[in-house]
């Protein structure tokens, strides 16, 4: 017999409804077809990862000389600078330069007709966020006053009732 047993008592659970399952089905599949999307762009994310290996700035100057270089992406800032290297069979080298090596490098590679871009250092202006704050600490301020007050109001109106209607009221109260 189905159900659950308690001191010689039958307990029985009552079958799940269509009129249940169907918001249940609905429910998990919307929650399926949200997930899909962050599943696949999980892998495809980490695939285009690249892993630059150390060149020396010899060596960069020899592939450029054998054409082998695809493109070039400098970043001249922090001191001393870097520059980005694609290869034509796919690989990604960095090499470390100094400053005046920079233009030198650009009229080889420009010479070679191979792609240079030049990454210029964003100017990182902070935004404070102590309005922000404020606006915020400000609106809380606000908003514990207002309960405050409303609580008081509540609490002084129940009071007035109290004592216009509390004293035949409490004494009938005591007797029972």
């Amino acid at each position: 017999m189905q159900g659950l047993r308690a001191l010689g008592t039958v307990y029985r659970v009552a079958r799940m409804s269509d009129k249940t399952r169907a918001p249940l089905r609905a429910t998990l599949l919307l929650a399926a077809l949200a997930a899909a999307p962050l599943t696949a762009a999980s892998p495809a994310g980490a695939a285009t990862v690249i892993h630059f290996q150390r060149e020396s700035l010899t060596g960069l100057e020899a592939q450029l000389a054998k054409h082998e270089v695809h493109a070039l992406s400098f970043h001249p800032t922090p001191a001393p600078g870097h520059v980005h290297i694609s290869l034509n069979n796919g690989q990604h080298m960095t090499v470390v330069y100094a400053a005046p090596d920079q233009a030198r490098l650009i009229a080889r590679a420009h010479a070679l007709a191979v792609p240079v871009a030049v990454a210029v250092a964003k100017s990182t202006t902070s935004k404070t966020t102590h309005h922000k704050l404020r606006y915020i600490a400000a609106g809380l301020v606000i908003v514990v006053i207002v309960v405050v007050a409303a609580v008081l109001l509540v609490d002084r109106r129940r009071r007035i009732n109290e004592a216009d209607s509390g004293a035949p009221a409490a004494s009938s109260s005591d007797s029972g």
